[in-house]
């Protein structure tokens, strides 16, 4: 009997096909052309990288390779140099690290515990440290899982099944998330005797990462990865001793309230403490800040120091911080005079422009820079200033009715991303200024291999208030967020660790609360845009959560920034 032939179109270069009911998307890239891996491994014989997909978007959801098609579509490939590529990448490599350190050292869990310097870091349970003997074995157990190019399989399996297969490995994390959380069927990824499951597509066999390195870092382990834009060359890792401090207090921290992952904070929701995590964890907070503000003290008494720099990435909470931070220190005897580097964006016409030709706000030149310095040195010497106010609607400058002027105990507070910039202030001495670096830094992680990227958390936060409070839609706070990332990967990062305080925004109970707001949102992203794929893998991840109302969050939480009914004003 005749095959029944589908069309399928190849949005990479506009291509159609006809292939049989049931070809599989790596079928059907080997027949495209389109950067097919080499029999035996991902990477290429000249040990290049080269543009191989490492899934595909079929109707603008994101499939592995292994999908099979058995009706017409529309299949975009994508490869590393994709963002999503790019995390299809990192989340294979981790499959196939925890299975080399299963087998060397069965018994021990391959813990991803959070990002730094563009790549991972990560911890063996059972050693109190990865030494380089251990890591020279883990390379040389990759190598050959490498070389063996193992099938990674994705199925479908029973809840009892799945459950049973965790507990032989002693995934406790997995099954607590699985009991908060039953379905009748729960999907599974394979690799030899290892099982897991990850919230996005992984490639089909372990011949697709061979592109990494490791090194000892801290307690643990440093994991390099290809760049995504150079993706024959791994990140550099630049030593963040600040940030890795911050991560270690929070994920100390949440572990002692038994909130580490998932599973565990969704347990304590349906057991009805879901007030008291909001409690402890906005009380969290306040101590953080208390503590920045007497470092802010202690400067201006013994330096003099009369400026604070704050900067943090998009919807890290940097204005909220900011207001929080100057009632600290009010408490102190201080008197916080605030200014947004918003306020000093040029008139939109000037705006620099980004490589799509959008307006790049993200660029340090999108701000009068030369304008604020001068605004700024009149008031550290006592003159009486009249600041712009930048109007988002015209794209103008317009300017505040009642001037600044500062006294002796007024310290100036500049919230912006460019604020650590050293271009910003660069007339001023280092005495004269302290910094504080914001970012919400997810502490709480799916299980031992799915990590919550902070940049999800902070997506989240942005698409609810974009909604909320600016009446924008899903789908074009998704469009912009890539552009986003790459102004902040430009303009901020680089600077993080010149601050003299780090404040992590976060609050483990945030995203149960914003599950409610951001759902709807991320489910009326239409089928027939790119941005649906983003969409579909954020809805996953919401999943899993249980739901929190919002009526006992304060009035002054970083959250109400985003979801609103706050007593700041912005």
């Amino acid at each position: 009997m005749k095959s029944k032939l589908i069309r399928i179109i190849c949005e990479n270069d506009g291509r159609e096909m006809m292939v049989e009911v049931g070809t599989s998307l790596l079928e059907i890239a080997a027949s495209l052309g389109t950067g097919a891996p080499e029999p035996g491994g991902g990477t290429k014989k000249d040990g290049t990288q080269g543009a191989r997909p490492l899934a595909a978007c079929v109707n603008n959801n994101v499939k592995e390779l292994g999908y099979v098609v058995f009706e017409p579509v529309s299949v975009r490939f994508i490869d590393i140099t994709h963002f999503e590529g790019h995390r299809v990448y990192e989340r294979t490599l981790f499959f196939a690290l925890s299975k080399a350190v299963h087998d060397l050292w069965p018994g021990s869990k391959f813990r991803i515990k959070h990002s730094v310097s563009r790549g991972f870091y990560s911890e063996i349970s059972g050693f109190d440290e990865v030494t380089p003997g251990m890591i020279a074995q883990i390379k040389e157990r990759m190598a050959q899982l490498i070389a063996a190019d193992l099938p990674i399989e994705k199925g479908r399996v029973l809840y009892e099944e799945a459950r049973e297969k965790y507990a032989a490995l002693d995934y406790d994390d997995k099954i607590t998330l699985l009991e908060t959380r039953p379905r009748l069927y729960v999907s599974l990824y394979t690799l030899g005797d290892v099982v897991g499951y990850f919230y996005g597509a992984l490639a089909p066999s372990t011949g697709y990462v061979g592109l990494y390195d490791l090194r000892p870092y801290h307690n643990g382990m440093y994991i390099a990865v290809p760049r995504r834009t150079d993706p024959d060359k791994l990140y550099t890792m630049v030593p963040q001793h600040k940030m890795m401090e911050v991560f270690a207090e929070h994920n100390a921290w949440v572990s002692v309230m038994g909130v580490p992952d998932i599973g565990r904070l969704n347990r304590r929701i349906q057991e009805g403490e879901a007030s008291d995590l909001i409690k402890v964890a906005e009380s969290f907070h306040e101590k953080k800040l208390s503590a920045i503000a007497d470092a802010v003290l202690t400067a201006h008494r013994e330096k003099g120091t009369r400026l604070i720099l704050l900067s943090g990435p998009s919807s890290s909470g940097k204005t909220t911080t900011a207001k929080r931070l100057g009632i600290q220190l009010q408490v102190s005897g201080l008197r916080p005079v605030m200014i947004s580097l918003d306020d000093y964006f040029v008139d939109r016409e000037k705006t620099p422009l980004d490589e799509a030709g959008e307006y790049d706000y993200e660029s340090f030149e999108a701000i009068d820079h030369r304008r604020f310095n001068d605004d700024l040195g009149r008031l550290l010497k006592g003159e009486s200033v009249v600041i712009p106010r930048y109007d988002f609607i015209t794209g103008k400058r317009m300017w505040h009715d009642s001037p600044l002027e500062l006294n002796e105990r007024s310290v100036l507070i500049v919230e912006g991303i460019h604020a650590l910039n050293p271009r910003l202030t660069d007339t001023l001495p280092d005495d004269a200024r302290f910094r504080v670096y914001v970012s919400a830094l997810t502490s709480i992680g799916m299980d031992n291999l799915s990590r919550i990227p902070t940049t999800d958390n902070r997506l989240v936060r942005r698409m609810v208030r974009d909604s909320v409070t600016r009446g924008a839609d899903a789908s074009a706070t998704l469009r912009r967020w890539q552009s986003v990332r790459r102004g902040e990967e430009k303009h901020i990062f680089p600077y993080q660790e010149q601050a003299d305080a780090m404040f992590n925004s976060s609050l483990f109970y945030e995203l149960p609360v914003l599950k409610d707001y951001v759902v709807p949102l991320l489910r009326s992203v239409p089928n027939n845009i790119p941005e649906y794929a983003e969409a579909r893998r954020l809805l996953k991840l919401m999943d899993f959560f249980v739901a929190i109302p919002p009526a006992e969050i304060p009035p002054t939480s970083i959250l109400r920034e985003f979801i609103g009914g706050g007593s700041f004003k912005y």
